[in-house]
């Protein structure tokens, strides 16, 4: 049983999730950057934009971990999990995550990232 409320965990499960998401985008940047496309500016703009908007929730998730004694570690990975050491105001818990749902989880994001730029 965590001791860690709903809504803590999540904005600490993005403190693992939204880093994640920044390394895809900017692979995606250099392999577009690097492709023969004819127009490559709207692609480059679309994943530039959508990294500013990540970044500056990423830097909201760590000011808020850091004003209420937030932590999020990685203490092990293996080819099936990834455990993580969540400390919550001087409680610790290891959560374990199995890799696909991760994967998963970043692609579900970086989906949702994106269509709200296409939307926009």
């Amino acid at each position: 049983m965590t001791r860690i409320p709903e809504d803590e965990r999540d904005i600490m499960e993005k403190a693992i999730y939204l880093p994640m998401v920044l390394i895809i985008l900017n692979r995606d940047l250099s392999v577009v950057t690097n492709s023969p496309f004819k127009l490559k500016k709207p692609y480059l703009n679309l994943i530039e934009e959508t990294m500013k908007e990540i970044q500056r929730e990423l830097a909201e998730v760590r000011q808020y971990m850091m004003k209420n004694k937030l932590q999020v570690i990685e203490t092990k990975r293996d080819d099936a999990f990834t455990m993580y050491m969540f400390i919550y105001k001087g409680y610790e818990e290891n959560h374990n995550y199995f890799n696909p749902r991760i994967r998963n989880k970043v692609q579900e994001l970086l989906e949702t990232y994106l269509s709200k730029k296409h939307l926009s």
